[in-house]
C-alpha cells in the first residue's frame, strides 16, 4: 500500500510547462528496462562505513533500499557496493549486488563513474534512478511520479528538490572598491533589505535535495552526469529532505527518521497486537544466584512503556519459555495474558492474530533468538535488542540502541506508537483526499 499522490510533492505536466521548463509531449514513451541504483561503497572519510552504519535501528543503506522495492516502479534495483557486508545486507533486502570495481570506488571518484560502469555492464538498462542511500528519508510514493515522468518521454532527466525560503547574504570583497584587502562587505544575495519578503509574496528557491537522480542512458552518455537532455524537478517536503555528510547530520536523520521515516508495507495499518518475548527482551539472561535462589531482573522504563501501549488500547501480551515465578509475577504485575512456548511461536501469534480478526501487517513482535526469526519475519512490524544475534537482527525491521532487559521494550513500544502515529495520519490523509488510496 502507498501514500495517495499528494499535489505538494510534484509537479504536473501543465504545472511544469506553466513553469517554462522544456517539455515535449510528442515525444514516444518509454517502455525499456528502468534500474534503480544505490551506490554504497564501504569507504568513507566523513563517517567511517557510514553506508552500513546501523540508524534508527537499521543499516542506513536499507531505508533507500525499502523504499525502491516497495515503490514496484523499477525493473530492478542495484546496490553497487565493494564491501561484503553491504552486499550481503541488500541481497536479504531483495536487491541484486553489482560489485563495482577498484577504480570508481576510489575515495574521489565520482558518482557518474560508478554510474557509467554499471551502464556499460548492463546494456538492457535504458533508465536509470541513482538513489543515495545518505537520503534515508525516502518514501515508495517519491519513487512514482519521477518515474512516469521519464517514462512517458517528457524529460530526459528529474532530480529531487525541496523548496526553502532562505534570506541569502554574499561577502563582497572592499578591495574591489577601495583596494584593501583586509576589509569585507556583505550584501543581499537574493532579496532587497528595504522590501523583505514574506511567504505570501515570495515562493522561495528550489534545491537539490541529493536524494535521487533519474536520467536515460543516452541523455547520460551524451552530458556526462544524471542532469543531461530536457530537465525537470521533483519537489520534496522539507521534512523528506536529509542528507547525512557529517555526525551533526546523522543525529538529525536520525530523528526524521523517527518521525517521518518509511518502515515498510505495514506502516498504513497501525499496530492492534504487540507479543514480547519475556527471555532476552523485557528481562534480561543473567542469572544471579542467592542462597538457594535465582534472581533475573527487568527494567522499569519498559514497564512503563507496556503501560503506554496499553493505554493506547493495544493488546499486549507475554510468551516465555519457561514457566517459572519470575515469569509468572511479570505477567500479573503487568496484568498481560503469559503463554510458554518454545518451540511453536508463530504458530501460537497466529492464533492470536485470528482471534482478533487482524492481518500480519497490525501484529508487532519483539524476540531475540534464532527460535524467534519465523516470527520476526512474519509479522508487519519486528524488533530486536542491540545484544541479539546478528542474524536475528537483519531478519527484524527495528533494532534497538539497548539491550535486552535495559531499555530494548521500551524503545519499541514507542517506536510503535510512532507507527500508529503516522498510520492515523495516513488515514486522515486518505479521507481527505480526492486521490483516495492507491
Amino acid at each position: 500500500m502507498s501514500e495517495p499522490a499528494v499535489p505538494t510533492f510534484s509537479l504536473s505536466t501543465a504545472a511544469s510547462q506553466a513553469r517554462g521548463v522544456a517539455g515535449n509531449n510528442s515525444t514516444a514513451a518509454r517502455s525499456g528496462h528502468f534500474a534503480a541504483l544505490i551506490l554504497a561503497r564501504g569507504g568513507s572519510k566523513g563517517i567511517k562505513l557510514k553506508n552500513f552504519r546501523s540508524i534508527a535501528g537499521q543499516p542506513l543503506v536499507t531505508w533507500a533500499l525499502r523504499a525502491a522495492i516497495d515503490s514496484e516502479v523499477f525493473d530492478s534495483v542495484w546496490v553497487s557496493t565493494d564491501h561484503a557486508d553491504i552486499a550481503r545486507v541488500s541481497e536479504e533486502c531483495g536487491a541484486s549486488v553489482f560489485h563495482r570495481g577498484s577504480w570508481s570506488a576510489r575515495d574521489h571518484a565520482s558518482s557518474s563513474e560508478a554510474i557509467k560502469e554499471f551502464f556499460d555492464a548492463h546494456p538492457e538498462v535504458e533508465m536509470v534512478a541513482h538513489i543515495q542511500c545518505t537520503s534515508p528519508s525516502l518514501h515508495p510514493w517519491h519513487f512514482k511520479e519521477p518515474v512516469a515522468m521519464i517514462r512517458r518521454g517528457q524529460y530526459d532527466s528529474v532530480f529531487s528538490v525541496t523548496r526553502l525560503r532562505m534570506l541569502r547574504w554574499k561577502e563582497v570583497p572592499d578591495h574591489l572598491k577601495h583596494r584593501k584587502r583586509d576589509v569585507v562587505e556583505t550584501e543581499p544575495l537574493n532579496f532587497d533589505v528595504a522590501k523583505r519578503p514574506g511567504d505570501a509574496d515570495w515562493a522561495g528557491e528550489l534545491f537539490e535535495t541529493g536524494a535521487f537522480y533519474m536520467t536515460t542512458r543516452d541523455a547520460f552518455m551524451a552530458a556526462g552526469c544524471t542532469q543531461g537532455g530536457r530537465k525537470q524537478y521533483f519537489e520534496m517536503d522539507p521534512k523528506y529532505s536529509v542528507d547525512i555528510d557529517t555526525d551533526l547530520d546523522w543525529v538529525i536523520a536520525e530523528q526524521r527518521l523517527l518521525k517521518f521515516g518509511y518502515f515498510g508495507m505495514a506502516q498504513p495499518f497501525g499496530v492492534r497486537l504487540v507479543v514480547f518475548c519475556v527471555e532476552g527482551v523485557l528481562m534480561n539472561n543473567q542469572l544471579c544466584r542467592i542462597s538457594d535462589s535465582e534472581c533475573r531482573s527487568y527494567n522499569r522504563r519498559d514497564i512503563v512503556g507496556i503501560q503506554m501501549l496499553k493505554d493506547d488500547g493495544i493488546d499486549v501480551r507475554l510468551v516465555a519459555a519457561f514457566d517459572d515465578k519470575m515469569n509468572v509475577y511479570l505477567h500479573r504485575k503487568l496484568g498481560l495474558a503469559l503463554s510458554v512456548e518454545s518451540e511453536k511461536k508463530c504458530n501460537l501469534v497466529s492464533t492470536w492474530k485470528k482471534e482478533e480478526d487482524l492481518c500480519w501487517e497490525e501484529v508487532a513482535f519483539m524476540g531475540r533468538d534464532i527460535d524467534d526469526i519465523e516470527c520476526i519475519s512474519t509479522t508487519g512490524v519486528s524488533g530486536v535488542p542491540n545484544d541479539a544475534p546478528e542474524s536475528v537482527q537483519l531478519c527484524a525491521k527495528f533494532v534497538a540502541k539497548q539491550r535486552g532487559g535495559c531499555g530494548a521494550v521500551r524503545e519499541f513500544c514507542d517506536h510503535v506508537r510512532l507507527i500508529n502515529e503516522k498510520a492515523e495520519s495516513f488515514l486522515k490523509q486518505t479521507k481527505s483526499s480526492e486521490y483516495g488510496m492507491c
